[in-house]
């Protein structure tokens, strides 16, 4: 597939028209301002496994995706599952449906990010003003929390129903009523709406359900079942509501599939259950503390809240598609759509990683134990292929096979990907030193990638064991030879393997080093690094020739790589520089030029925002959102670039490094292993 890191235009600045709305000082929250609903771009509340995004209108959504968990689209690759809608409510106002955007007025939205809720508020018709939050509780992955506050302005009826809402093209659902007791004296009845269906392919069957909750148990008493159109099942309550009442209830909505339990009928029903028994405070206290343990880990930014909020919302988003504990990786577009697929690439090595590494390594291992647990497919994939050792794919979904789709050269040619998933593996023991887990782990990644690029070169004599056809970092040429990024990333990827080795007293292949001192890093006369072969200016460098700068480093000389990035276009603010945008960034700010790294950091950013809430598109000329890619190049700019962080083998160190004159400090803090805190003034 096409897939590019375009993730900075450092076109001249032009401000996109109200991307988003704060208020001065205010470095934790992000409003919508009023609602267009023919220019919006959703935000998405997350848990790292289920996420919600929003819409313009009131109390529906965008749609519900569930992170790992893939479908298979008919006649071609499988896609990032859209699960039912767990967060799916209506609300009848004296008989009438107020879920019409027309039908209300003063509507606005708020993402409070410090404990990822997203708040709507709106009026109706002078009778009354509403308020619902959405939380994917981070505690429970697979449940949705929806809180409601009714404020009547005149007496008024209000009606509510849940009912499990199915993903796009699913209409064929069974319903399932139940009635639960609880163990109190007297007896109070819980009673509870399930549905189930299979996904488009028929390889999963998904489940969801959807309860009550309210402030007194016997309120309960009210709900009722429903059959609605289609023999659709729901739940339902009404109310009467005084003048000057406000009355607060919540629903809470499961949903899992078959790929996670072999009952997940059952299992939806059991979450369900236990968020009822747990209670709304108990939920919301519970979530509030998870989200609270992750912000241990920021980046505060002092003297530019607008900057700091910026930052924190590209933070919230790594947070919010990630947890820790599992083997489930993270796509480009996270879990705000289902661009790309869903599938994973080494945007999610290369660009994310190293910032969950940085700032919650539990979070990192849970991405490394994807590719760990895919390590079978990917020696299958190279044996495939007429190679050795563990070959990932270029998009992989649940299987860890090679799944783009085949109008793309990438998944045929874009190789580079193995040697990242190397590369990443050994950052994680350089900053953990987790022995037990390179032994168990990181090893055998290390071992197969390093046994692959022994046997894709190709052995043309000493200084030529070429890698050929190949798509490059920068996909915009095919088939080509000694592409830059590609080679110097097979040697670092080679040169870990051996030391891990020598840190497990395991003796490795001697190949390696062999292979690893003969694959080329192209130069024309002049000193400049080539492309690739068939590249032929030696005073226009390719903006990925400057990733051997950074995150690899095969130049390290600052004087070199000030003269590589002044030969390229992306080093000047009125250029497009395609994808290296953030590493320019990155590099003036590590090479004392904090002030050309500003500029370039908020100029680029502020043109890939979309309204209302700012999410981040993939390119100026991209509507695909939300870009976490493009988050985490940024956020490695502002971690190991201002902040002056780096990776090495003793561990995490601080390198001296300055400021730009816009801030007065720059604080990170909780990172690695030892949970240390770091500042630059």
């Amino acid at each position: 597939m096409k897939k590019f890191f375009p993730i900075l235009s450092l076109a001249v600045f032009v401000l996109v028209e109200n991307p988003a709305l704060f208020a001065a000082g205010d470095v934790w929250t992000i409003e919508s301002g009023p609602i267009d609903p023919t220019h919006y771009f959703g935000e998405t509340v997350a848990n790292g496994m289920l996420g919600v995004i929003s819409s313009p209108h009131p109390f529906q959504t965008g749609s519900v995706l569930m992170q790992g968990v893939f479908d298979r689209r008919a006649g071609d690759v499988d896609v990032i599952l859209q699960t039912f809608n767990v967060a799916h409510m209506s609300l009848a106002i004296d008989g009438v449906d107020v879920t019409q955007a027309q039908q209300v007025t003063q509507m606005l939205q708020t993402l409070d990010m410090r404990h990822a809720a997203l708040t709507t508020t709106f009026d109706y018709q002078g009778k009354t003003s509403v308020r619902y939050t959405w939380y994917a509780l981070r505690q429970l992955p697979h449940t949705v929390l929806v809180d409601v506050t009714v404020t009547a302005q005149r007496p008024i009826d209000i009606k509510a129903a849940v009912e499990p809402e199915a993903p796009p093209g699913r209409t064929c659902v069974e319903y399932i009523d139940r009635d639960f007791q609880d163990a109190g004296t007297p007896p109070v009845p819980l009673p509870m709406v399930a549905a189930t269906a299979q996904s488009p392919s028929g390889l999963l069957i998904l489940a969801a359900s959807h309860a009550f909750l309210f402030d007194h148990n016997t309120e309960n008493s009210q709900v009722r079942h429903e059959v609605g159109e289609h023999g659709a099942h729901a739940i339902t309550f009404t109310k009467h509501l005084e003048a000057g009442v406000t009355y607060h209830f919540a629903a809470v909505g499961s949903t899992i599939t078959s790929a996670q339990d072999e009952n997940p009928r059952n299992e939806a029903d059991r979450l369900t259950l236990r968020a009822v028994l747990a209670g709304h405070d108990t939920l919301v206290a519970q979530h509030n503390r998870a989200w609270d343990d992750l912000w241990r880990s920021d980046i505060v930014i002092e003297g530019d809240d607008e900057m700091q909020r910026d930052v924190h919302a590209m933070l919230y988003h790594l947070y919010a598609f990630t947890r820790e504990g599992g083997a489930v990786s993270l796509s480009p577009m996270g879990l705000s759509g289902t661009g790309y697929n869903g599938h994973v690439f080494w945007d999610t090595e290369t660009w994310m990683f190293p910032v969950l590494l940085a700032m919650h390594p539990e979070i990192a291992a849970s991405l490394l134990e994807y590719r760990y647990e895919r390590l079978g497919a990917a020696r299958q994939n190279a044996i495939a292929n007429g190679y050795r050792g563990a070959m990932f794919p270029w998009e992989s979904s649940a299987s860890g096979n090679e799944d783009t789709p085949m109008c793309c050269l990438t998944g045929v040619m874009e190789h580079h990907v193995t040697a990242d998933v190397g590369i990443a593996a050994w950052q994680y023991y350089q900053v953990t030193h987790d022995k037990t887990w390179l032994e168990q782990r990181g090893w055998p990644l290390l071992q197969g990638s390093a046994d692959f690029w022994a046997s894709r070169v190709e052995r043309n004599g000493s200084g030529h064991y070429d890698i050929a056809g190949i798509v490059g970092a920068a996909e915009a040429e095919k088939n080509i030879s000694n592409e830059a990024y590609t080679n110097a990333a097979a040697r670092d990827n080679l040169e870990a393997a051996l030391a891990a080795a020598k840190v497990l007293g395991i003796a490795p292949n001697p190949d390696w080093a062999i292979v690893r001192n003969n694959i080329p890093i192209l130069r024309f006369p002049n000193g400049i690094v080539r492309a690739n072969s068939a590249y032929n200016d030696a005073n226009v460098v390719v903006p990925e020739v400057v990733f051997l700068a950074y995150p690899l480093h095969v130049l390290t000389d600052p004087e070199e790589i000030k003269r590589h990035m002044a030969l390229s276009p992306a080093s000047r603010e009125s250029e497009q520089p395609g994808e290296a945008g953030s590493i320019f960034i990155t590099l003036n700010a590590r090479l004392g030029l904090p002030d050309q790294a500003y500029a370039l950091f908020k100029t680029g950013y502020r043109a890939i925002e979309r309204p209302p809430f700012g999410v981040l598109a993939e390119a100026t000329t991209s509507d695909n959102v939300y870009f976490a890619t493009g988050a985490g190049a940024l956020l490695q700019a502002v971690i190991y670039g201002f902040g002056g962080l780096e990776i090495t083998p003793s561990g995490i160190v601080q390198v001296p490094t300055r400021l730009p004159r816009q801030w007065k400090s720059l604080t990170l803090t909780n990172i690695g292993v030892a949970h240390k805190t770091y500042a630059v003034h």
